[in-house]
């Protein structure tokens, strides 16, 4: 596996904020890495330490919370609004240290010659807590989270 490490960001609306990302593994182990507790637990923090809670069906939540190097806890959570296995998952979204800001994120999973390309489109409830979101380094939290995952994926296959 060859790192891509080739995240886009876009700003398509007044309220959205678009991430794609290329990753070098099938569609069926990037779907498992994002829905499995397991695999989550290695990267999706950063690759920081990652308590996982999830129950992956319509109506189920998911908690994660990163235990950052400075010490703190960023905790995470949210709801399953669509899941159609193993191509897109629809789900709400909440910063616990800003709570009461719920987003909903569309997590597509698309098979592109042994390659998965994942979208993401975050839509808030207006634009100055997307605008506050993105200032708060969302681009470049899901980055290096993109890249332990890169790095774990050459693990798993």
């Amino acid at each position: 596996m060859n790192p891509t490490d080739d995240l886009t960001v876009a700003l398509p609306t007044d309220r959205e904020v678009v991430l794609t990302r290329v990753l070098d593994a099938p569609r069926e182990l990037v779907w498992a890495a994002h829905t499995e507790a397991a695999h989550l637990a290695r990267w999706w923090g950063r690759g920081n330490p990652l308590d996982v809670e999830i129950d992956l069906r319509v109506g189920g939540r998911y908690r994660f919370v990163e235990h950052a190097p400075d010490g703190n806890a960023y905790a995470f959570h949210g709801e399953f609004l669509q899941i159609e296995a193993p191509e897109r998952i629809v789900q709400t979204f909440e910063f616990e240290g800003a709570p009461g800001q719920v987003a909903v994120e569309t997590l597509v999973f698309t098979e592109q010659d042994g390659r998965t390309v994942v979208t993401g489109t975050t839509r808030f409830d207006s634009t100055a807590a997307r605008d506050a979101m993105v200032g708060a380094g969302m681009a470049d939290g899901a980055r290096e989270s993109y890249r332990a995952l890169e790095k774990y994926l050459t693990t798993q296959v």
